[in-house]
């Protein structure tokens, strides 16, 4: 008789991985696939740092999701006995009336979070590795920092998999067939039997997904590492994480100096460059180059020095940039996760605890509305509509 489990987890990364616990935790028999390796360099969950924050600019219903997930990171420390969320407090650097500073002040106000505004004469006291161009301010976060994602990842997993969840590393699933009584996964080494399954594969998702392969979008994202050329000023107990906002030009997020590796930086989205999942990413060229380059000598000039290296990795965008955490409109026993469009990861630990409740309960009391099918139709038709 084929073995039959509770739920199927398709992706094993942040996502995956954190749903994969939660639902172990509970009891649940759970098997787990991941085509490649956690973490691997196609995937959406390596690059040793993501920002977490909680004065939430792109929106403020996004807020009681976070303190929860907060929570959940420190219990899964407790849990593995290691650092996974360090706090540095994230800057917030642009016109008092741009995107960033005025919605993460809107937030905080909201939702009672601590901040500071900081005049240009505060933060070139407080911050003085920052340079401030005219009509700019900064705002201060304190309680926002960043995870280690590779340890993330790997600590979910080890959590799942001491709870009895099966692993399977380097299984591709192929298929998902559903019937009356759950779903059949066709995978590399056979087929397996589950009542539900959650599908949390990132830039693949429309592969077993048919319905998002006009809508989730795999872009390329390139990051670059410099030099610090002042240890004391960049390190992570005195510079802050950052995000600045440079209107029509984007906006960027970086780190402090960690682990040796220098002063991380990108642009939300870089070129908005499409990419073929399947393939191997366009190696980093000289326009990423000199659009990080430029950035770095101009905003923070003095601390950053030569670049040290440039990698690229993957976004996987959904219309408005926000996720989606839903069961399939043809099918309740397939829930789809893509919580990415760049600014997923701080969530996966709430994330695991939403999917689970979807797949054991139907539902959940968490606020998830936004994220659901209903709303990303919405939002694809408001921007066809654009």
């Amino acid at each position: 008789m084929t073995e039959m489990f509770d739920v199927a987890v398709v992706g094993l990364g942040a996502t995956g991985g954190a749903a994969a616990a939660h639902l172990a935790a509970r009891g649940a028999r759970v098997i787990g696939f991941e085509a490649s390796h956690p973490g691997h360099p196609l995937s959406s969950s390596h690059g040793d740092s993501r920002v977490i924050r909680l004065g939430y600019f792109e929106d403020p219903a996004y807020v009681p999701l976070l303190r929860r997930a907060y929570r959940h990171w420190r219990a899964l420390e407790a849990e593995v006995q290691e650092e996974l969320l360090t706090i540095t407090g994230v800057l917030h650097i642009g016109a008092a009336d741009s995107a960033i500073v005025r919605g993460t002040r809107a937030a905080c106000e909201a939702h009672d979070l601590a901040f500071e505004v900081l005049d240009p004469g505060a933060m070139r006291r407080r911050y003085p590795m920052f340079a401030l161009h005219a009509g700019e301010v900064g705002l201060i976060e304190p309680e926002g920092g960043f995870l280690r994602p590779e340890r993330v990842v790997a600590a979910h997993l080890r959590v799942a998999a001491l709870a009895g969840a099966v692993l399977r590393l380097g299984e591709k699933v192929t298929a998902i067939e559903p019937d009356d009584g759950g779903v059949t996964l066709v995978s590399s080494m056979g087929r397996v039997r589950a009542r539900t399954v959650v599908v949390a594969t990132g830039p693949w998702i429309a592969d077993l997904v048919p319905e998002l392969r006009a809508v989730a979008v795999p872009i390329r994202q390139v990051v670059a590492w410099y030099a610090p050329l002042d240890a004391a000023a960049t390190a992570p107990g005195r510079m802050p994480v950052y995000l600045r906002d440079e209107g029509e030009a984007g906006s960027y997020f970086g780190f402090p100096a960690l682990n040796g590796q220098g002063l991380k930086v990108g642009r939300h989205c870089h070129f908005n460059e499409p990419l073929d999942p399947d393939q191997p990413n366009a190696p980093v060229n000289g326009r990423d180059e000199a659009l990080l380059d430029g950035f770095m000598a101009q905003n923070l000039p003095g601390v950053a020095g030569a670049r040290l290296s440039a990698t690229t990795c993957r976004y996987t965008m959904l219309p408005g940039e926000n996720f989606l955490l839903d069961r399939l409109p043809s099918d309740p026993s397939i829930i789809v996760a893509s919580p990415c469009s760049g600014h997923g990861f701080k969530f996966a630990s709430v994330i695991g605890e939403i999917l689970a409740d979807l797949a054991l309960r139907g539902g959940t009391d968490l606020p998830i509305d936004l994220f659901s099918f209903a709303a990303l139709k919405d939002r694809r038709s408001a921007e066809q509509a654009a």
